[in-house]
């Protein structure tokens, strides 16, 4: 009957090349939306999600178990002792740096992809470096820089006498604001990435609505670009969560340090993995909130292939006071301990280097190359999934295995080792039991396969939030274009979505890249 139907639509009044055309788009979009099909794709849908996050999860699930079995008298020591300073420690810094960062990430994206200021073409790139430094060694930069024996304090006694009305860099604030300045890049890059991909067409349909040039970009530019800075607040909030260097420099006690305590202080393993399911719990909650929030948003690609994204020149003093603000943010957040780092260098360059740090360099290398390489082609999958099956199902099984970002690595790896170990045990159990003597196979243990895996629970939300929100600007008429011309299922990733998520794709391996590098 459909095929009658069909050959009754393309007879001999239609033009001959309209008729084959529809037929090929009719045929496509039937054999495509038919409703037995759909649902015979679903459960391999769900098998792969479950496949690719099953690595992030495992250790997650280790996590988890603990609170079922609680050591009650380390638990009551931490509840009564640890767990009221920490909780509001964390508070505090998470949403001070999230604030911080945000914004600072936010404003520089804003001024180098949409405003034209001196030095423009330089900060563009310069301001991604401050990703390299470790916020580690900026606490400690800043801390010996900046602190009562610091030249910095020791200038200003020399000079005025005194440095009593100089902030202390010892403090709250003082942690807020070095590691917002180690972790603004997150948001920087994503919300650079978002500005240069939005089109011309909707700012002018603002101007023609009577808004300013200025006003448009505020009013328009800044709200299509609410997934990527939400996405870069994200990461930065878990990279928070989960840091343990710098807040050890500043003697900042967090959740991750009451983790540290509770394991090596009190030598129970059991307490810290307790603490990391209570974060994780935390964690979950502000994704959940944080998708709820923007659940009825719908943030479509705009983008005019003929126009790029305008810029607007500054003017008067404006214009210079961009270019200190950018060459402010990067002085203190890259050049300053840089400068610090290669004066150490020069320091112990000739008695610490020697040939092995070539082995070092190259070790670390592939260990990055090869880490962004499988969480982006995971990530990218993961995508696709959750777009073509936007069910609960799909969309809590990604969130859960994304939250492995906010887990102190160390902890972590604890998860990760324990299902290997187990797995290992099990496999040589059974060859023990069918060759009737012990055979030691290592499996996964200590291979580059189980780095792999711990990189992908630990970093796979750095790796897919990004294709996630670039993946929100591909509207559905776009796939069912593809469709209709016959681009159906890996030709559709491939021809269409994988060009439209170039960007994306790029700022996901940088991000996954110089995160396994440090």
């Amino acid at each position: 009957m459909q095929a009658n139907i069909r050959a009754m639509r393309c007879d001999s009044w239609i033009a001959p090349a309209i008729a084959d055309r529809r037929c090929m788009a009719t045929d496509a979009t039937a054999a495509f939306s038919s409703q037995p099909s759909r649902h015979a794709r679903r459960w391999p849908g769900f098998l792969l999600v479950f496949l690719l996050c099953l690595p992030a999860l495992a250790p997650l699930v280790v996590i988890f178990s603990a609170i079922t079995t609680p050591e009650v008298d380390v638990w009551a020591h931490l509840a009564r002792y640890v767990l009221p300073e920490v909780v509001a420690n964390t508070l505090w810094l998470v949403v001070g740096v999230a604030l911080v960062a945000g914004l600072l990430g936010t404003v520089l994206a804003w001024l180098t992809a949409i405003c034209e200021f001196p030095g423009r073409r330089f900060f563009d790139w310069a301001l991604l470096l401050p990703l390299a430094i470790p916020a580690y060694v900026l606490a400690f930069v800043a801390v010996g820089f900046l602190d009562y024996a610091g030249p910095m304090q020791s200038w200003l006694r020399d000079v005025f006498g005194s440095s009593r009305w100089t902030p202390q860099i010892r403090s709250t604030g003082g942690v807020i604001f070095v590691l917002s300045l180690a972790l603004y890049p997150y948001v920087y890059l994503l919300a650079r990435s978002a500005f240069l991909t939005q089109g011309r067409r909707a700012l002018e349909a603002a101007q023609t609505l009577g808004l300013s040039r200025e006003a448009a970009a505020w009013r328009v530019a800044l709200p299509l670009a609410r997934p990527w800075i939400a996405a870069g607040v994200a990461l930065v909030c878990m990279e928070t969560l989960a840091d343990f260097g710098a807040v050890s420099v500043f003697n900042y006690n967090t959740f991750t340090t009451a983790i540290y305590r509770a394991w090596f202080g009190m030598f129970s393993v059991h307490a810290a993995l307790e603490l990391a399911a209570i974060l994780m719990a935390f964690v979950f909650a502000a994704l959940v909130l944080e998708r709820r929030a923007r659940a009825g948003a719908r943030f479509a690609n705009v983008r005019d292939a003929a126009f790029e994204s305008p810029r607007f020149a500054l003017r008067g003093p404006t214009r210079w006071a961009a270019t200190a603000f950018a060459a402010s943010v990067f002085a203190v957040a890259f050049m300053l301990p840089v400068l610090q780092l290669l004066w150490w260098v020069a320091e112990r360059a000739t008695s610490d280097l020697d040939a092995r740090y070539w082995g070092f360099v190259a070790r670390s290398l592939l260990l990055a190359g090869s880490g962004a390489f499988v969480i982006v082609a995971a990530s990218l999958l993961l995508a696709y999934v959750v777009r073509r099956q936007n069910t609960w199902f799909v969309r809590g099984l990604v969130r859960m295995a994304t939250m492995g970002y906010a887990v102190p690595g160390t902890v972590l790896a604890v998860g990760v080792l324990a299902p290997l170990a187990a797995l290992n045990n099990g496999v040589q159990e059974a060859l023990r039991l069918l060759l009737g003597e012990s055979v030691a196979i290592p499996l996964l243990q200590g291979t580059l396969a189980a780095v792999l895996l711990a990189y992908l629970a630990r970093f796979l939300a750095v790796g897919f939030n990004p294709i996630e929100s670039g993946m929100q600007r591909i509207t559905q008429s776009v796939d069912e274009a593809a469709i209709s011309l016959g681009v159906v299922r890996t030709r559709l990733v491939r021809k269409v979505h994988i060009p439209l998520l170039r960007t994306s794709l790029a700022t996901s391996a940088t991000l996954v890249f110089v995160d396994v590098m440090k």
